[in-house]
């Protein structure tokens, strides 16, 4: 049986997802996959993180004999076990990681968040008007 190391293509239109299998080659693109050993997001904004694969199993296929297509070769060679682009891959990764959690933190309190502290101040300032002598042992402890 002839072993190929190609990509299965995922996703939906306009955003594509491949995942890097290794599968017979007669069988279609996206037919029946002996083992999945990366992925592909050819949509991520940094160059370097968008593969990332399992370099001890494709290096296990590549020595019983799958032959990777010319895009797999590409991938293989540069984020693999023994990758060229492997510290580059490493810090785009990083760098993604933390340009996700800043976008995912608020920038300010929402607005149920707000309304207790509103209805604390209008509290306090009834009181100050009612009981002039409250208002000084609420300024005293502020």
């Amino acid at each position: 049986m002839a072993v190929k190391i190609r990509l299965k293509k995922m996703g939906r239109r306009h955003r594509p997802y491949f995942r890097v299998c290794v599968m017979d080659a007669r069988s279609p693109r996206n037919g029946r996959v002996l083992e999945e050993v990366g992925t592909y997001d050819p949509m991520v904004p940094e160059t370097d993180a968008r593969a990332l694969l399992d370099g001890e199993r494709i290096n296990y296929w590549l020595g019983v004999g799958a032959q990777p297509t010319e895009k797999t070769a590409v991938l293989i060679k540069k984020y693999g076990k023994d990758g060229t682009h492997l510290e580059l891959q490493k810090t785009a990764l990083e760098k993604l990681a933390a340009s996700r959690q800043r976008r995912s933190l608020p920038t300010e309190l929402p607005k149920a968040a707000k309304a207790p502290e509103k209805r604390k101040r209008k509290f306090v300032k009834v009181v100050q008007e009612a009981l002039p002598e409250a208002a000084t042992e609420t300024a005293a402890s502020e």
